[in-house]
């Protein structure tokens, strides 16, 4: 064993059989079929094969002067060549396969699909091979865009849309002449289901024919914007404008006007046929110093959706402010039960006096029957209770009271429809009887009286007689 190990030429050669041994071992585990006895112990060459769909189709053709129709979008290539390249291939799909018409003038020709950038050691065939297209000289034209609902029985109820505004109006449409002269109509999809509210979208333009078939064009823009406006139920009300605040002294408020005097609601027809006035326009007169004229925001009410105008001017002009003196100002009692009564308990006398305080012209005009002071006791039980005097007058005057609260005794009615006791009875029963006795009475002495009438005319008429004779 030494003297082999030794040799030089010994070593050399079992290297080599080492080598050849690890070089069958590691191509042996790549090979794709086992070895059969006999065969070679060394691999051979293999070969595999795969079919590609779906593979796109570029076409080359002067697109700024020509269109083109007939060239498949996709086609379905089959690969040959080794395993290894062949799995590179359907990996990488590193080829093109393309139509080649740059050469070719307008009309109809069958054109060749080829490819290229094909991997060295890969063979490949295309289905279909050859195609016929048709080559024609572009045409653009301008088209105005229509938009079309849908789901529109779906839209909330109360609720409509109106005319939608599309931007872009018109379009360009490119492609051969005889389809740009088949386009019938350009449209764009607007869905209505469950709206209740402005749209503005962006959507996807579709050319079609009389048909209603979709033309292969160009279309530029292809998407538009729209807006479509929805309307709801609405009605016009007026507004209340709420005064904040005082004015400065010395002066009063001479006029007041708004514009515009009403607003425009929209909403559900539940709630506006609920709503009649809006309330809570707000007026802050410790600003007010000379003539001014003020924007004030419309406050939106509860379930109503838009209100329009949400602004309105109110103009106010002002004057000196001069006051008048009004003496016993009666109080009404609003709001009583019907099984109560009221009665003032201070002032017992149910008036107050009352300091109207205004411009020049509006004092002037005012008289006593022009205010009403009220108090309001709907919230209140039996009992004696202190209640704010409220006073309804002209507008733009403002009131000062002797007394900003009055007192009021509620009673209960019931009493007085309660059966009466045994002596309330029989007192009764006493004086019906007195009643029924002075009845008697008068009646006889009506009697008399007329018996006593009755003989002094027999008697006069008597005298009468005696005369004559």
């Amino acid at each position: 064993m030494d003297k082999i190990l030794n040799n030089r030429w010994a070593v050399k050669f079992l290297a080599l059989v080492f080598a050849l041994l690890l070089y069958g071992t590691v191509n042996s585990a790549q090979a794709p079929t086992p070895k059969k006895i006999g065969e070679s112990f060394f691999p051979t060459s293999t070969t595999d094969e795969a079919t590609l769909t779906d593979i796109p189709v570029k076409a080359y053709y002067d697109d700024e002067k020509y269109v083109v129709t007939g060239v498949p979008q996709t086609v379905n290539v089959t690969i040959k060549g080794s395993t290894s390249a062949v799995k590179t291939a359907r990996q990488t799909k590193n080829f093109e396969i393309y139509a080649d018409m740059q050469n070719l003038s307008t009309g109809t020709h069958k054109v060749e699909l080829k490819a290229r950038d094909v991997s060295k050691g890969i063979t490949l065939s295309i289905n279909p091979s050859v195609t016929t297209v048709t080559i024609q000289e572009k045409t653009t034209a301008e088209f105005p865009v229509e938009t079309e609902f849908y789901n529109q029985n779906k839209i909330k109820d109360g609720y409509s849309p109106e005319q939608p505004i599309v931007n872009p109006k018109k379009v360009t449409v490119t492609g051969s002449k005889d389809v740009i002269d088949k386009i019938s109509v350009i449209k764009a999809f607007v869905n209505l289901e469950d709206v209740d509210q402005q749209i503005q979208k962006e959507a996807k333009l579709t050319v079609y024919d009389s048909s209603g078939n979709e033309l292969p064009v160009e279309v530029s823009p292809s998407v538009v914007d729209i807006t479509v406006p929805i309307t709801s139920p609405s009605k016009k009300v007026p507004f209340k404008i709420e005064r904040t605040g005082s004015l400065p002294d010395g002066i009063s408020i001479s006029s007041i006007e708004t514009s515009p005097s009403e607003v425009t609601v929209y909403g559900s027809q539940k709630v506006l046929d609920a709503l009649d006035f809006i309330d809570g326009v707000k007026l802050d007169l410790s600003k007010i110093k000379d003539d001014t004229e003020i924007d004030a925001d419309i406050p939106l009410p509860d379930g109503v959706k838009k209100v329009s105008p949400e602004t309105v001017k109110i103009k106010v002009k002002v004057a000196t402010a001069e006051e008048k003196k009004i003496d016993n100002v009666p109080i009404s009692v609003v709001g009583l039960s019907k099984d109560l009564s009221s009665e003032f308990v201070s002032p017992s006398s149910g008036r107050l006096t009352l300091t109207a305080k205004g411009s020049k012209s509006a004092i002037d005009k005012l008289k006593a029957s022009d205010i009403e002071a009220y108090i309001n006791v709907g919230d209140l039980n039996e009992g004696t209770h202190e209640v704010k005097v409220q006073v309804n007058g002209p507008q733009n005057v403002t009131w000062t009271l002797s007394r900003s609260k009055v007192k009021v005794k509620l009673t209960s009615t019931d009493t007085e429809d309660q059966p009466a006791s045994t002596n309330d009875r029989k007192d009764q029963s006493s004086n019906d009887d007195d009643q029924e006795e002075k009845s008697q009475k008068e009646s006889t002495q009506d009697k008399a009286k007329k018996e006593s009438i009755q003989r002094q005319r027999v008697k006069e008429d008597k005298k009468e007689d005696t005369e004559s004779s």
